[in-house]
């Protein structure tokens, strides 16, 4: 099945454009079925740089002269690169094939940020544009639901077809968003394949972590913690490391889009908190899977803390899609009032508490900081959910 992509259009804008088109996000996400597709009528050739063949190839046309490199290739009109972070050369010898302006379009794909290269994409600068694909956002999800139709609109699902809408977010929040789970009647034997050192397998292979039971010991302290402020030095006592470690670990793992941070917003330094981060999972699926808990149940006792993950990575994904993203924050003060998400649009500022149900009560305190009302965020209402 497949799914149609929000991010396909601005795909096909680059694509248009000339520019190399860069497209980022952690594996299976779905990158080499969005470029397949957008291309499927093209002369596009493939190459896979978690195949040894097709890197011997690309090395190959790279020491020969650009027209006859891309000859040698076939003379493809679309150059798709698959797991380009793989070949630390990848961005110098397409800068030399972009520079040499060949009849060709290039795409380079990545299951991890392209810092992780050595020959990173400073050098395309000016010659790219990026994109990050994350796991499936919950209008994408509903397309694989059978009761679900395009032109149905948010209000429209949630006056009519509610109850059918509780069951997918529901399932949406306990196995998360990746195409294939989503589509899979094996949802948790998949979850727990891309759970184990597959989805890090560039982090692994790189070396870049010498004891891979860290990562993951590091990977089940940060899923009890999903949605709070996450001590780097509790981590380092924990996991007996050193606390720069800790903070190297943490970078690799969102370089590889496994979790994300939220920095604290403040304009007030002496009430409020400035320097804190939450830390949140891209997919909950991938959550959940490190936790062993698939549980349906909404009475779960984690139901809030899940939902509000949930929807923050939502948000996050929506707003790393669009044209003009927002920046993203939490607030709290000393004294441990809090806003889950703070919404900052150019000087515009909209802060929402997340609720999971029927659930009262907003923080005043930022209202009266700030003059601006706090909104809720329910899992009743997606209509009223944020789009950047």
């Amino acid at each position: 099945m497949i799914i149609s992509r929000c991010a396909m259009p601005t795909f096909l804008k680059i694509i248009d454009s000339g520019k190399i088109a860069i497209v980022v996000g952690a594996r299976q996400v779905g990158k080499t079925t969005l470029v397949n597709e957008a291309l499927k009528s093209k002369n596009m050739l493939l190459l896979n740089f978690d195949v040894p063949f097709d890197v011997a190839r690309f090395k190959a046309a790279s020491v020969l002269p650009p027209v006859d490199g891309l000859k040698s290739l076939g003379s493809p009109d679309y150059l798709v690169i698959d797991e380009a972070q793989r070949e630390p050369e990848t961005s110098r010898i397409v800068k030399g094939w972009y520079d040499s302006r060949l009849p060709v379009k290039i795409v380079l794909l990545g299951s991890s940020s392209l810092n992780l290269l050595s020959q990173t994409a400073e050098s395309l600068t000016g010659r790219n544009r990026k994109i990050h694909l994350p796991p499936l956002t919950l209008r994408e999800s509903l397309d694989a639901e059978s009761w679900f139709r395009p032109e149905y609109a948010m209000p429209v699902i949630e006056e009519a077809f509610a109850p059918q809408f509780r069951v997918t977010l529901l399932k949406s929040m306990v196995f998360g968003c990746y195409p294939e789970v989503v589509t899979s009647d094996d949802k948790i034997g998949l979850l727990r394949e891309l759970s184990g050192d597959y989805l890090w397998k560039d982090i692994l292979q790189a070396g870049l972590i010498k004891t891979p039971d860290l990562i993951r010991r590091l990977l089940t302290l940060l899923a009890h913690q999903a949605g709070s402020e996450v001590s780097v030095n509790e981590l380092a006592q924990q996991l007996q490391m050193a606390r720069q470690t800790v903070e190297r670990y943490l970078d690799l793992l969102e370089e590889t889009f496994v979790i994300f941070r939220l920095p604290a917003y403040s304009t007030n330094l002496r009430k409020e908190v400035v320097k804190s981060r939450k830390i949140f999972f891209w997919d909950t699926g991938i959550r959940n899977a490190v936790l062993n808990a698939f549980d349906l149940n909404e009475n779960r006792p984690d139901i809030g803390s899940l939902f509000e993950n949930y929807l923050i990575a939502e948000i996050a994904k929506r707003n790393d899609l669009s044209d003009n993203p927002a920046e993203l924050y939490f607030w709290r003060t000393v004294s441990m009032s809090e806003v889950d998400l703070v919404v900052k649009q150019g000087s515009t500022l909209m802060p929402y508490e997340i609720k999971w149900g029927k659930k009262k009560g907003k923080c005043i305190a930022f209202q009266n900081e700030y003059g601006i009302p706090v909104q809720t965020l329910s899992s009743d209402k997606p209509s009223s959910w944020p789009c950047p």
